[in-house]
Protein backbone atom coordinates (compact mmCIF):
# COMPACT_ATOMS: atom_id res chain seq x y z
CA UNK A 1 0.00 0.00 0.00
CA UNK A 2 2.91 2.27 0.83
CA UNK A 3 4.23 1.85 -2.81
CA UNK A 4 1.05 2.09 -4.08
CA UNK A 5 0.64 6.06 -2.51
CA UNK A 6 3.77 7.02 -2.81
CA UNK A 7 2.83 9.80 -5.49
CA UNK A 8 1.31 11.76 -2.96
CA UNK A 9 4.32 12.82 -1.35
CA UNK A 10 5.34 14.70 -4.17
CA UNK A 11 3.55 18.18 -4.30
CA UNK A 12 3.15 17.94 -8.32
CA UNK A 13 1.18 14.79 -7.23
CA UNK A 14 -0.88 16.56 -4.91
CA UNK A 15 -1.83 19.80 -7.75
CA UNK A 16 -2.45 16.76 -10.23
CA UNK A 17 -4.86 15.13 -8.44
CA UNK A 18 -6.42 18.63 -6.99
CA UNK A 19 -6.67 20.28 -10.47
CA UNK A 20 -8.21 16.77 -12.52
CA UNK A 21 -10.28 16.38 -9.66
CA UNK A 22 -11.88 20.34 -9.97
CA UNK A 23 -11.82 19.38 -14.26
CA UNK A 24 -13.65 16.16 -14.00
CA UNK A 25 -16.05 17.63 -11.87
CA UNK A 26 -17.04 20.34 -14.36
CA UNK A 27 -16.59 18.02 -17.35
CA UNK A 28 -18.60 15.70 -15.93
CA UNK A 29 -21.65 17.83 -15.24
CA UNK A 30 -21.19 19.70 -18.34
CA UNK A 31 -21.50 16.31 -20.49
CA UNK A 32 -24.86 15.18 -19.13
CA UNK A 33 -26.46 17.99 -20.49
CA UNK A 34 -24.49 17.70 -23.94
CA UNK A 35 -25.41 14.09 -23.78
CA UNK A 36 -29.55 15.16 -23.39
CA UNK A 37 -29.07 17.76 -25.84
CA UNK A 38 -26.92 15.92 -28.92
CA UNK A 39 -24.16 18.36 -28.43
CA UNK A 40 -21.14 15.89 -27.96
CA UNK A 41 -19.73 16.83 -31.41
CA UNK A 42 -20.00 20.47 -30.19
CA UNK A 43 -17.10 19.67 -27.57
CA UNK A 44 -14.84 18.42 -30.20
CA UNK A 45 -15.45 21.23 -32.48
CA UNK A 46 -14.82 23.61 -29.90
CA UNK A 47 -11.65 22.11 -28.25
CA UNK A 48 -9.81 21.94 -31.32
CA UNK A 49 -10.69 25.50 -32.29
CA UNK A 50 -9.29 26.61 -29.49
CA UNK A 51 -6.11 26.28 -31.38
CA UNK A 52 -5.98 29.13 -33.47
CA UNK A 53 -6.94 31.74 -30.79
CA UNK A 54 -4.29 30.13 -28.63
CA UNK A 55 -1.52 30.78 -30.91
CA UNK A 56 -2.89 34.45 -31.92
CA UNK A 57 -2.69 35.14 -28.40
CA UNK A 58 0.59 33.98 -28.42
CA UNK A 59 1.37 36.17 -31.07
CA UNK A 60 -0.29 39.24 -29.93
CA UNK A 61 1.17 38.62 -26.09
CA UNK A 62 -2.10 38.50 -24.25
CA UNK A 63 -2.81 35.25 -22.00
CA UNK A 64 -3.71 31.79 -23.71
CA UNK A 65 -6.78 31.45 -21.91
CA UNK A 66 -8.67 34.34 -23.51
CA UNK A 67 -7.45 33.80 -27.13
CA UNK A 68 -9.05 30.28 -26.36
CA UNK A 69 -12.03 31.10 -25.28
CA UNK A 70 -12.73 33.53 -27.78
CA UNK A 71 -11.91 30.87 -30.69
CA UNK A 72 -14.13 28.89 -28.57
CA UNK A 73 -16.93 30.96 -29.01
CA UNK A 74 -16.48 32.29 -32.34
CA UNK A 75 -16.41 28.42 -33.70
CA UNK A 76 -19.68 28.05 -31.72
CA UNK A 77 -21.73 31.18 -32.73
CA UNK A 78 -20.55 30.60 -36.21
CA UNK A 79 -21.54 26.99 -35.99
CA UNK A 80 -25.17 28.59 -35.18
CA UNK A 81 -25.34 31.00 -37.62
CA UNK A 82 -24.27 29.01 -40.55
CA UNK A 83 -26.70 26.49 -39.26
CA UNK A 84 -29.93 28.91 -39.11
CA UNK A 85 -28.78 30.32 -42.95
CA UNK A 86 -28.33 27.58 -44.57
CA UNK A 87 -29.71 24.21 -45.54
CA UNK A 88 -26.88 22.60 -44.31
CA UNK A 89 -27.06 20.04 -41.11
CA UNK A 90 -25.68 21.44 -37.88
CA UNK A 91 -23.64 18.19 -37.58
CA UNK A 92 -22.06 18.85 -41.07
CA UNK A 93 -21.46 22.68 -40.17
CA UNK A 94 -19.68 21.58 -36.94
CA UNK A 95 -17.49 19.35 -39.27
CA UNK A 96 -16.58 22.14 -41.33
CA UNK A 97 -16.05 24.62 -39.19
CA UNK A 98 -14.02 22.97 -36.21
CA UNK A 99 -11.48 21.59 -39.28
CA UNK A 100 -11.39 24.55 -40.74
CA UNK A 101 -10.21 26.89 -37.62
CA UNK A 102 -8.27 23.73 -36.06
CA UNK A 103 -6.15 23.62 -39.55
CA UNK A 104 -5.66 27.50 -39.22
CA UNK A 105 -4.17 26.77 -36.23
CA UNK A 106 -1.75 24.35 -36.98
CA UNK A 107 -0.69 26.75 -40.12
CA UNK A 108 -0.17 29.38 -37.56
CA UNK A 109 1.58 27.17 -35.46
CA UNK A 110 3.92 25.94 -37.83
CA UNK A 111 4.71 29.58 -38.95
CA UNK A 112 5.42 31.00 -35.53
CA UNK A 113 8.65 30.73 -33.98
CA UNK A 114 8.24 29.96 -30.19
CA UNK A 115 8.57 27.51 -27.12
CA UNK A 116 5.30 26.03 -26.60
CA UNK A 117 5.08 22.73 -27.44
CA UNK A 118 2.52 21.14 -29.21
CA UNK A 119 1.78 17.76 -27.90
CA UNK A 120 1.34 19.88 -24.29
CA UNK A 121 -1.60 21.84 -25.94
CA UNK A 122 -2.78 18.45 -27.97
CA UNK A 123 -2.59 16.35 -25.01
CA UNK A 124 -2.06 18.13 -21.78
CA UNK A 125 0.75 18.30 -19.40
CA UNK A 126 -1.16 17.70 -15.71
CA UNK A 127 2.38 16.28 -13.99
CA UNK A 128 3.82 20.14 -15.07
CA UNK A 129 1.11 22.80 -14.46
CA UNK A 130 2.63 25.55 -12.04
CA UNK A 131 1.12 26.76 -8.73
CA UNK A 132 -0.33 29.80 -10.96
CA UNK A 133 -2.07 27.23 -13.21
CA UNK A 134 -3.34 25.25 -10.39
CA UNK A 135 -5.12 28.17 -8.65
CA UNK A 136 -6.07 29.56 -12.08
CA UNK A 137 -8.09 25.96 -13.12
CA UNK A 138 -9.55 25.63 -9.59
CA UNK A 139 -10.88 29.38 -9.61
CA UNK A 140 -12.17 29.42 -13.17
CA UNK A 141 -13.33 25.57 -13.14
CA UNK A 142 -15.24 26.54 -9.60
CA UNK A 143 -16.86 29.36 -11.40
CA UNK A 144 -17.90 27.04 -14.22
CA UNK A 145 -19.19 24.43 -11.74
CA UNK A 146 -20.86 26.00 -9.51
CA UNK A 147 -23.01 28.16 -12.61
CA UNK A 148 -23.79 25.31 -14.31
CA UNK A 149 -25.20 23.65 -10.92
CA UNK A 150 -26.93 27.03 -10.30
CA UNK A 151 -29.08 26.78 -13.59
CA UNK A 152 -29.01 23.18 -14.16
CA UNK A 153 -33.20 23.12 -14.06
CA UNK A 154 -33.06 26.16 -16.81
CA UNK A 155 -30.69 24.50 -18.93
CA UNK A 156 -31.88 21.00 -18.54
CA UNK A 157 -35.42 22.58 -20.12
CA UNK A 158 -34.12 23.94 -23.02
CA UNK A 159 -31.75 20.77 -23.96
CA UNK A 160 -35.19 18.32 -23.21
CA UNK A 161 -37.99 20.22 -24.10
CA UNK A 162 -37.06 23.55 -25.65
CA UNK A 163 -40.76 23.89 -26.25
CA UNK A 164 -41.88 23.82 -22.92
CA UNK A 165 -38.98 26.41 -22.08
CA UNK A 166 -40.51 29.01 -24.27
CA UNK A 167 -43.91 28.36 -23.22
CA UNK A 168 -42.36 29.48 -19.78
CA UNK A 169 -40.81 32.43 -21.18
CA UNK A 170 -37.17 31.00 -20.49
CA UNK A 171 -34.34 33.41 -22.12
CA UNK A 172 -33.83 29.84 -24.29
CA UNK A 173 -31.54 32.04 -26.79
CA UNK A 174 -29.63 33.50 -24.05
CA UNK A 175 -29.48 29.79 -21.91
CA UNK A 176 -28.20 28.33 -25.07
CA UNK A 177 -25.09 30.74 -25.79
CA UNK A 178 -24.62 30.63 -21.84
CA UNK A 179 -24.13 26.94 -22.38
CA UNK A 180 -22.14 27.39 -24.90
CA UNK A 181 -19.98 29.49 -23.07
CA UNK A 182 -19.19 27.40 -20.30
CA UNK A 183 -18.34 24.51 -22.64
CA UNK A 184 -16.05 27.05 -24.08
CA UNK A 185 -14.30 28.21 -20.88
CA UNK A 186 -14.74 24.83 -19.26
CA UNK A 187 -12.16 23.53 -22.41
CA UNK A 188 -10.34 26.45 -22.04
CA UNK A 189 -9.57 25.23 -18.24
CA UNK A 190 -9.43 21.39 -19.06
CA UNK A 191 -6.23 22.25 -21.63
CA UNK A 192 -3.48 22.55 -19.17
CA UNK A 193 -4.85 18.75 -17.51
CA UNK A 194 -5.35 16.88 -20.80
CA UNK A 195 -5.32 18.94 -24.06
CA UNK A 196 -7.29 19.52 -26.84
CA UNK A 197 -8.02 16.15 -28.24
CA UNK A 198 -8.90 14.34 -24.87
CA UNK A 199 -11.08 16.63 -23.60
CA UNK A 200 -13.60 15.26 -26.27
CA UNK A 201 -13.73 12.12 -23.73
CA UNK A 202 -14.32 14.34 -20.60
CA UNK A 203 -17.14 16.10 -22.44
CA UNK A 204 -18.59 12.79 -23.08
CA UNK A 205 -17.99 9.94 -21.54
CA UNK A 206 -19.11 10.51 -17.78
CA UNK A 207 -22.44 11.47 -19.22
CA UNK A 208 -22.84 8.42 -21.47
CA UNK A 209 -21.87 6.52 -18.26
CA UNK A 210 -24.44 8.12 -16.26
CA UNK A 211 -27.22 7.76 -18.91
CA UNK A 212 -26.65 4.13 -18.78
CA UNK A 213 -27.34 4.20 -15.33
CA UNK A 214 -30.13 6.12 -14.12
CA UNK A 215 -33.26 7.71 -16.05
CA UNK A 216 -33.02 10.67 -13.32
CA UNK A 217 -31.10 13.76 -14.29
CA UNK A 218 -29.95 14.35 -10.54
CA UNK A 219 -29.06 10.72 -10.08
CA UNK A 220 -27.21 11.24 -13.48
CA UNK A 221 -25.22 14.43 -12.42
CA UNK A 222 -24.00 12.63 -8.89
CA UNK A 223 -23.21 9.30 -11.22
CA UNK A 224 -21.14 11.07 -13.74
CA UNK A 225 -19.06 13.53 -11.50
CA UNK A 226 -18.54 10.38 -9.30
CA UNK A 227 -17.34 7.98 -12.37
CA UNK A 228 -15.45 11.19 -13.22
CA UNK A 229 -13.43 11.86 -10.12
CA UNK A 230 -12.56 8.36 -9.33
CA UNK A 231 -11.64 7.49 -12.93
CA UNK A 232 -9.00 10.90 -13.08
CA UNK A 233 -7.34 9.72 -9.74
CA UNK A 234 -7.19 6.25 -10.89
CA UNK A 235 -5.33 7.22 -13.81
CA UNK A 236 -3.18 9.77 -12.53
CA UNK A 237 -1.65 7.24 -10.12
CA UNK A 238 -1.43 4.38 -13.14
CA UNK A 239 0.72 7.33 -15.18
CA UNK A 240 3.03 7.46 -12.23
CA UNK A 241 3.60 3.60 -12.01
CA UNK A 242 3.78 2.89 -15.74
CA UNK A 243 5.33 6.24 -16.74
CA UNK A 244 2.62 6.89 -19.06
CA UNK A 245 0.84 9.68 -20.57
CA UNK A 246 -1.26 10.72 -17.70
CA UNK A 247 -4.24 12.38 -19.83
CA UNK A 248 -4.43 8.85 -22.22
CA UNK A 249 -4.44 6.88 -18.82
CA UNK A 250 -7.35 9.31 -17.39
CA UNK A 251 -9.53 8.80 -20.26
CA UNK A 252 -8.36 5.17 -20.88
CA UNK A 253 -9.52 4.25 -17.31
CA UNK A 254 -12.84 5.97 -17.69
CA UNK A 255 -13.30 4.01 -21.21
CA UNK A 256 -13.23 1.09 -19.43
CA UNK A 257 -15.61 2.64 -16.73
CA UNK A 258 -17.74 3.33 -20.00
CA UNK A 259 -17.75 -0.93 -21.35
CA UNK A 260 -18.41 -2.31 -17.98
CA UNK A 261 -21.22 0.10 -17.69
CA UNK A 262 -22.33 -0.72 -21.21
CA UNK A 263 -22.22 -4.29 -20.17
CA UNK A 264 -23.77 -4.60 -15.94
CA UNK A 265 -25.58 -1.38 -15.71
CA UNK A 266 -28.94 -2.57 -13.89
CA UNK A 267 -31.06 0.35 -15.83
CA UNK A 268 -29.98 0.15 -19.17
CA UNK A 269 -26.74 -2.67 -19.25
CA UNK A 270 -26.40 -5.16 -22.02
CA UNK A 271 -26.93 -8.11 -20.17
CA UNK A 272 -29.86 -6.55 -17.59
CA UNK A 273 -31.86 -5.59 -21.32
CA UNK A 274 -31.28 -9.30 -22.37
CA UNK A 275 -32.34 -11.06 -18.84
CA UNK A 276 -35.32 -9.12 -19.28
CA UNK A 277 -35.95 -9.82 -22.63
CA UNK A 278 -35.74 -13.49 -21.81
CA UNK A 279 -38.61 -13.17 -18.90
CA UNK A 280 -40.59 -11.22 -20.51
CA UNK A 281 -40.22 -13.92 -23.51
Amino acid sequence: MSELFEPLQFPFMRDALLVGSVVAAMCAVLSCFLILKGWSLMGDAISHAVLPGIVIAYIVGIPLAIGAFAAGLFCAIGTGFIKQNSRIKEDTVMGVVFTGLFAFGLVLFSRTSSDMHLDHILVGNILGITRSQVWQTLGLGSVVLAITLALRRDLLLICFDPGQARVLALPDRFLNYLLLGLLSMAIVVSLQAVGIILVVAMLVTPGSIAHLWTDRFDRMLVIAEVSAVVSTAIGIFISYHLDASTGGCIVLVQALVFVASLLFAPKHGILKRRTRAEGAA
